[in-house]
């Protein structure tokens, strides 16, 4: 046993009792707080059928379920049927597949039952597994032998329990650490063809964390297992660090800590942080140097807590700083060592989880320009507000995030994460916080080893932009790209906020292609996010689409609501896009491709005044229409198109490439004859209040009554410079 010793884990168990004599049909493995997984045989054998039954049981019947925790603590609960996987006997042979089942607790699980951490099962593992009932004396070893197929072989050895009745549907845990590699099913009974009495046993069977994952995801349960707790296998948790880094980090440690009673005194503030336990003072022993830095190089935080403590002593100059700024250089290259320590870490997180309650716009619009060069998390992204449940993943990720900008000569770069911090300080509302985050970033910086200069630039930079006062939001452009033809109901996103003096401040975004009703949320939150930072509300919502995507429904879309988002049946409080806001269409792709396009948009709108052509039947064709719009509508800004659609959707091309701004069609006419359905919008009435008129109308009960026009508006109005898919990264 090494000089760190981990504290007893209290192991709890979980187990589906039947309903006849309340005891345990089998065990269970805690997925999340919600979720328990066990076989389906389990299941059958608790309501009493077959165990082999596939049939799912019917009913919302709810299943009796207990939790057993060291030193005999006991709770009881429901739970019922979510995901049902039915078991699958091979033909000819002793054991079968499928054989799962996910159960939802009625009540979230006790705080002292841990969900279990799943890695993928291989063969030699050793593996431990407990019967249902809870008591801890049942514990019988096993190790992972033959995989065949979906499912793996188990035996064990001759001593203590064995897996039997009782022990099904339970976890297989990692002997070494306390992972998870599957389930156990069953054990291979004696005597069955084609085995012998002998050689089966202690011989049982399993259904390894891969086969879980697939079953899973086939039976449609993704958002359940976007829940799981996952190591790869080759994580060091479960490997260990590399001879060759063991190697490099002993000399530093040797350099810092050779006396053992200073090394001793270090490790136990050490141990304290990390949670592990540590000889007494009076004991006068230390850690050796390779079992110290094995602990550095597994434990995400063990490097930055040590260095916490050594940094003080050492000071700023000297031998030791320099070599201490070795270590952590080591560090940086690890994958097992994160950034900060389990202080500063607990301490960030506290003071960033008051912000994102208290002004959830602030962390995201604060990224977004302090770390403009870096590809953003996925959480910063995807929504102007940042969710309370996000937090702890994008401190995580920006943990391993570089950031090379402006460090001042001589100085390592000031992290990412600590320059997030100074932003997020620079503009939070509350004095007290932006004191602490401050202070907390000096303290970050000084164990680091970053310059006081190189942290006084980026606070610098920090507090220019939050002096900024960015003029108000006025519109919000939004670019859209179909996903493919693969998927001709996604599309690829992108948002700008448009500003009153002409800026362009990008909004992040996903990556992935969304569905209708998710760019319409997202839409939504921005313009919500917008009102609530600056107290202007956007009214006009741009979309620019490609020649292909003039005929996209965009103000159909649903954009949800903030009640809707919180409480499911409020959903009907939701209104369209084009209700709640102006929506109107551009296409720079075909306005572009003619050089004087734009010229003449400008033209038009300087001298075209409220003129209105109304393409009817007496223009037949692109030769008639341009004609027209030469002469005698050559100053003309506003076109009402009518017609079938084939014949529209060349005309409208005519009309981009000849420079007309404005041009209203209803996308649902299927002739000339559907044109009276264009009235109740005024389509010749005042030009500066047509988009305004489309959004009664969307918002009016005419619009819901068969038969009535669903309009589309181009408004071609300034100019828009949009950046292209050029996607830049940091150099560093």
């Amino acid at each position: 046993m090494g000089w760190f010793r981990r504290p007893a884990a209290p192991v709890s168990y979980a187990a589906l009792l039947r309903e006849g004599d309340k005891k345990a049909a089998g065990a269970a493995a805690l997925l999340s707080p919600n979720h328990l997984l066990t076989c389906a045989h389990v299941v059958n054998d608790a309501v009493g059928r077959d165990l082999l039954c596939a049939e799912r049981p019917t009913g919302e019947k709810f299943l009796r379920i207990a939790f057993h925790g060291s030193g005999r603590t006991s709770r009881y609960g429901w739970a019922r049927l979510s995901v049902w996987v039915a078991p699958e006997p091979r033909s000819g042979d002793v054991v079968w597949d499928g054989d799962l089942a996910v159960l939802e607790l009625k009540e979230t699980a006790p705080e002292w039952a841990t969900p279990v951490v799943w890695r993928d099962m291989t063969e030699g593992l050793e593996l431990r597994a407990w019967h249902g009932g809870g008591v801890g004396i049942t514990y019988a070893d096993a190790v992972a032998g033959f995989r065949d197929g979906p499912g793996c072989y188990l035996d064990g050895s001759l001593a203590g329990a064995a897996i039997g009745p009782g022990y099904s549907g339970g976890p297989l845990r990692v002997k070494s650490d306390r992972t998870v590699a599957g389930l156990v099913i069953a054990q291979v009974m004696s005597g069955q063809d084609p085995l012998r009495a002998q050689e089966t046993v202690r011989r049982s069977w399993a259904v390894p964390w891969q086969t879980v994952r697939e079953r899973l995801t086939r039976a449609g349960a993704h958002d359940i297992l976007a829940g799981c707790q996952v190591v790869a296998p080759d994580h060091l948790a479960c490997m260990g660090p590399a001879e060759d880094s063991v190697r490099q980090m002993v000399p530093l440690l040797r350099a810092l800590l050779d006396d053992t009673a200073r090394r001793a005194d270090h490790c136990r503030h050490l141990a304290a942080g990390l949670g592990l336990e540590a000889p007494l003072a009076d004991e006068q022993s230390a850690p050796t140097l390779d079992e110290l830095a094995t602990l550095l190089l597994t434990e995400e935080r063990a490097l930055a807590t040590l260095t916490e403590s050594l940094a003080p002593v050492v000071g700023g100059h000297g031998g030791d700083r320099t070599t201490l700024n070795g270590l952590l250089a080591l560090g940086r290259v690890e994958p097992a060592a994160r950034l900060l320590s389990v202080t500063e870490h607990e301490q960030l997180h506290t003071a960033l989880l008051r912000v994102a309650v208290d002004e959830p716009e602030l962390i995201p619009r604060a990224a977004q320009e302090a770390l403009r060069l870096l590809e953003l998390p996925e959480a910063l992204k995807r929504s102007s507000r940042l969710a309370v449940e996000d937090l702890d993943a994008v401190v995580r990720a920006l943990e391993e995030y570089p950031d090379g900008r402006g460090a001042t000569t001589g100085s390592l770069p000031v992290p990412a994460l600590l320059r997030l911090a100074e932003f997020v300080a620079a503009a939070v509302a509350d004095p007290d916080r932006r004191w602490w985050l401050r202070a907390w970033c000096e303290r970050v910086a000084g164990r680091l080893g970053i310059s006081v200069a190189a942290l006084a630039e980026r606070r610098a930079d920090a507090e220019a932009w939050a002096a900024r006062v960015p003029a108000p939001v006025t519109q919000i452009i939004v670019r859209l790209d179909r996903a493919g033809a693969a998927d001709p109901d996604r599309f690829l996103c992108e948002i700008w906020l448009g500003h009153k003096d002409g800026g362009r401040t990008a909004v992040a975004t996903p990556e992935d292609s969304l569905e209708p009703g998710e760019i319409g949320r997202l839409i939504r939150q921005t313009a919500d996010g917008s009102e609530a930072a600056s107290g202007h509300a956007p009214t006009r919502v741009d979309v620019v689409v490609k020649a292909d995507g003039l005929d996209i429904p965009v103000d159909e879309w649903d954009v949800g609501s903030v009640l809707g988002d919180l409480f499911p049946d409020l959903a009907e409080l939701s209104t369209p896009l084009g209700g709640r806001y102006q929506v109107t269409l551009r296409c720079p792709d075909l306005t572009g491709s003619v050089p004087t396009a734009a010229s003449e948009m400008r033209r038009r709108w300087a001298v075209g005044g409220d003129g209105t052509l109304v393409v009817d039947e007496s223009c037949h064709d692109i030769m008639s229409l341009h004609k027209l719009l030469d002469e005698p509508h050559r100053d003309t800004a506003r076109v009402v198109l009518h017609g079938p659609p084939e014949r529209r959707q060349q005309l409208l091309h005519v009309c981009l490439a000849m420079g007309v701004p404005v041009v209203l069609w209803d996308r649902d006419a299927g002739s000339h004859e559907d044109a009276p359905r264009m009235d109740a919008l005024d389509p010749t009435g005042p030009l500066d209040k047509l988009p305004r008129r489309l959004q009664e109308f969307r918002m009016s009960q005419d619009a819901a009554s068969d038969g009535a026009a669903r309009p589309a508006l181009i408004w071609e109005e300034g100019e828009l410079a949009l950046p292209g898919p050029l996607r830049l990264a940091d150099p560093s």
